[in-house]
């Protein structure tokens, strides 16, 4: 077996999310402080990570999974993006007096009108002061960390090649002779690496990747330009959208959970999950917040991914997930090379929850869709053909409203009728109707209005207890859960409602710890949860801004904030007392609390310039 002592010149530390995110919506990589490439799927967001010692390979490839600039006798380390970019910047500096600046970004630009993501990542390697020694190590793997890619040296690329699609290059203005033996040099000039498909690059290197940056530089700071932002907390949320938009397949319109797999919720738990595929809960509400952001396009796409999907369910049936290509696999599966983030295995390729039922899913894609309907900025509008579609997931809705499913916790043991999965089905009613009225069709609108009245009288006498005066997380139940906290922003209930205010309170009594929010305090398939749900604290902050409380949500959001790693990502779950990430990373819920939370509790650019006199 191989020697886990690190690499000459370098170190070794315990894998964290501490990660700079880049990406192009068609290929994205994680990045660590030091400049390692830890995490990247290749080709595609789903696919083969090439790049996982993130997950730690066993064995012989312990020392493998990474695409390393290392800094020999490495002292220390920052790192930041270009501001309102998805350029991430490392620098390095060692311990004579050396500095190096590693640039790293996928390219994305405009050409003729669309933009282009080309399925590569380029690295820029800079001189800064010194004179540093720098040793470049290209290590893949494919198979899940199984194998090593076999390797053609080029004269000027290094080739990779492992099984089915898994293939690429690297092609650099460095003397390849360094790549191919991984020999230190010393950088005295600005040094690119360029990865991509494997195929010659006809462009000169150097100038290929400066007309990159700069036109995915403009890119981004043109994007950004248009977010419709709040007046505080600006940094954070055009951070945490740049980053939504990566989580984002626009071959398909497809929105991934999060980039990686298998980042355990808690240590040592079990509850390791792979959150590379589209759940249309949490694509909902990425499109639903990147719209109110000014960001309609996402929105379309994705439209035109649940046409695809629906179109796909000869029954009308839909799953929660969805693979971000549709019609490939979702089986479930151990990838036994990797020993996990932290050794905490298993690592899952793969989801079963696409077996699962969860009937929220037909509210979460008709209120997407419903946008599109009431949106008069799009160039495109919803028609009768589109009502017809969602017509036909809403008599599913209807069917199942008040019928057993695993819930949006994907129980993996037990199912109940869940008052969330409840609501969400009413929602798709309620929204068909007003899509019909829109639309003129009078017939529809009254059909629809009394299928969301059926299901709301029964939510309203099975799912409120009036002995904890609050609504309960399933149908006559004695107990709560957090996605009661969103019953007010479907608009089930008004924020006013006493029921609403009775069942915040009831949920900050059961399930809040510090300044946390758990998403349930019961035992599920796996035990006792040991991490607070990040989306579960903001929609806490969210319903306390909602019912009054607003300067008590304000100092919780701060906190929260608090809690970002340094360049002001999240993932799933936090642990209470450290404060620590864990789950998968970046998450798209977490991020997506924090857009709407910055936004309903900001300031208005008003009140912030109001005269003081």
């Amino acid at each position: 077996m191989a020697s886990s002592a690190p690499e000459p010149g370098t170190t070794m530390k315990q894998p964290d999310l501490n990660l700079a995110v880049i990406g192009n919506c068609m290929v994205s990589a994680l990045i660590n402080p030091e400049a390692r490439i830890v995490w990247a799927c290749y080709p595609r967001l789903d696919s083969d990570p090439v790049f996982c010692s993130l997950l730690q390979p066993k064995g012989k490839h312990r020392q493998s999974g990474y695409f390393a600039v290392d800094l020999l006798n490495l002292a220390g380390s920052s790192q930041h993006y270009v501001r309102n970019t998805a350029i991430a910047v490392t620098t390095l500096y060692d311990t004579h007096g050396g500095c190096i600046r590693v640039v790293d970004f996928a390219p994305r630009f405009k050409t003729y009108g669309r933009a282009l993501h080309p399925p590569y990542l380029l690295r820029r390697i800079e001189p800064v002061s010194g004179s540093p020694r720098v040793c470049i190590r290209v290590r893949p793997l494919y198979n899940h960390g199984a194998q090593a890619m076999s390797r053609v040296i080029g004269s000027n690329h290094i080739s990779f090649h492992g099984g089915g699609e898994t293939s690429f290059r690297v092609t650099s203005d460095l003397a390849v002779s360094y790549l191919s033996a991984e020999a230190p040099f010393v950088l005295d000039r600005p040094v690119h690496l360029i990865l991509g498909p494997d195929e010659a690059l006809e462009a000169d290197i150097s100038d290929m990747a400066r007309e990159y940056y700069t036109r995915t530089e403009a890119y981004w700071y043109e994007w950004a330009r248009y977010l419709h932002v709040p007046f505080e907390w600006q940094e954070a949320v055009i951070r945490a959208a740049i980053t939504l938009k990566l989580c984002a397949f626009e071959e398909t319109g497809a929105v991934v959970a999060a980039l990686t797999t298998s980042i355990p919720e808690a240590p040592f738990t079990q509850r390791n999950w792979d959150y590379r595929y589209c759940w249309l809960r949490d694509a909902y509400f990425v499109v639903r917040v990147l719209n109110r952001l000014g960001v309609t396009k996402t929105m379309e796409e994705f439209i035109r991914y649940i046409v695809n999907v629906a179109a796909m369910e000869e029954t009308g049936q839909l799953k929660p997930v969805y693979p971000i290509l549709p019609g490939t696999s979702l089986k479930e599966r151990i990838a036994p090379a990797l020993e996990g983030y932290r050794g905490m295995g298993p690592v899952r390729i793969g989801n079963q929850a696409g077996e699962q039922v969860q009937n929220d899913v037909y509210g979460s894609v008709v209120l997407a869709a419903a946008q599109m309907f009431f949106d008069n900025r799009l160039p495109r509008m919803g028609d009768m053909a589109l009502f017809h579609r969602l017509e036909r997931l809403g008599e599913q809705a209807a069917r199942v409203a008040l019928e057993p499913d695993a819930s949006l916790w994907e129980y993996r043991g037990q199912a109940s009728v869940h008052t969330y999965s409840s609501v969400m089905c009413w929602a798709a009613c309620d929204r068909l109707a007003a899509i019909a009225s829109i639309l003129g069709v009078s017939d529809r609108e009254a059909y629809w209005t009394a299928e969301a009245a059926r299901i709301r009288a029964v939510v309203l006498e099975r799912a409120w207890n009036p002995t904890l005066n609050s609504f309960t997380g399933t149908f006559d139940g004695n107990d709560v859960d957090a996605s009661l906290l969103h019953l007010h922003e479907v608009g089930f209930v008004a924020a006013s409602d006493p029921r609403f205010v009775g069942t915040v309170n009831a949920i900050e009594k059961r399930l809040r710890r510090g300044n946390h929010m758990f998403r349930y305090a019961a035992p599920d398939d796996f035990g006792m949860p040991e991490t607070a749900f990040t989306i579960c604290t903001f929609w806490y902050i969210d319903a306390l801004a909602a019912i009054g409380r607003r300067e008590e949500a304000r100092s919780l959001f701060e906190q929260l904030l608090a809690c970002r790693n340094h360049l002001g990502l999240l993932s799933e779950d936090i642990e209470p007392r450290t404060g620590e990430l864990w789950g998968n990373y970046p998450q798209t819920y977490s991020l997506v609390g924090l857009i709407i939370a910055a936004m309903r509790l900001s300031k208005s650019w008003r009140e912030a310039f109001e005269p003081r006199w």
